[in-house]
């Protein structure tokens, strides 16, 4: 099932699509490895908040399509948070490989549109990176985010390549070297952004509330949950989180 806005393509005329991998914001089923470290409720309503930051980043992007990739049992969920304008597509299959399959098969391959899927947990991130991810898409195959951890925050194309995305090192500090290695056999040639940091763990949370702190414009919503639950962010900081 695909949500009715998928149906209006309200993007279709421009010839570049922003699509945030995400899910819907159930406890328990988001940014998990900060469950740990902070309340349920927190952790829950923090990815709704960094969601909510990316969707309004995507939506900054001049001549930039938004949309969104989820699972298919999140598409009505996520089609109230995001609203009207922003296409909310279900992927075909489970995990993130088959998700970032489904964005460029959906989106590139029969538009032919510089795609890129990009992850719903880096709001803070620049917009001139994703104005020149695009613009490397014009001279490259693939363009490549790299995280400091061995992953990668986005990843671009111009068509959908099905053999790309496998599996293995999905979600691991290998990511990003299987998928350069994977690119490498199909012979794509592959440019690059800036690196730049998700937000996975707990030391990532107490990066963002630091650059938050001292600019919270780049994801205000985020930034106000950093102020709701400031007692639970000094408790982390500190190591005495329960």
């Amino acid at each position: 099932m695909e949500s009715s806005s998928e149906s209006m393509e309200p993007g279709l005329n421009s010839d570049c699509v922003l699509v945030i991998m995400a899910k819907a914001p159930r406890p328990g089923r988001v940014k998990t490895r900060l469950i740990p470290s902070l309340p349920l409720q927190a952790v829950t309503s923090f990815y709704r908040c960094l969601l909510g930051d990316t969707l309004a980043l995507a939506q900054s992007l001049a001549g930039v399509e938004a949309a969104i990739m989820c699972p298919e049992s999140d598409v009505d969920e996520l089609a109230l948070v995001a609203g009207p304008g922003v296409s909310v597509v279900a992927q075909k299959g489970e995990g993130l490989a088959a998700g970032l399959t489904s964005v460029f098969a959906h989106f590139a391959e029969d538009h032919q549109r510089r795609t890129i899927a990009f992850n719903s947990d880096s709001p803070h991130l620049p917009p001139s990176i994703l104005q020149g991810a695009f613009e490397a898409l014009v001279a490259h195959d693939l363009v490549v985010g790299p995280t400091y951890d061995g992953g990668y925050y986005l990843i671009g194309a111009n068509r959908s390549h099905p053999s790309l995305f496998t599996r293995d090192g999905m979600g691991t500090g290998s990511a990003l070297e299987n998928l350069l290695s994977q690119a490498r056999v199909l012979q794509l040639s592959v440019g690059f952004t800036d690196p730049f940091y998700d937000i996975d763990v707990a030391d990532d949370l107490i990066q963002l509330a630091a650059e938050l702190e001292d600019s919270p414009g780049l994801a205000p919503r985020t930034a106000v949950w950093l102020k709701e639950w400031g007692d639970a962010m000094t408790r982390l900081r500190t190591g005495t989180a329960d």
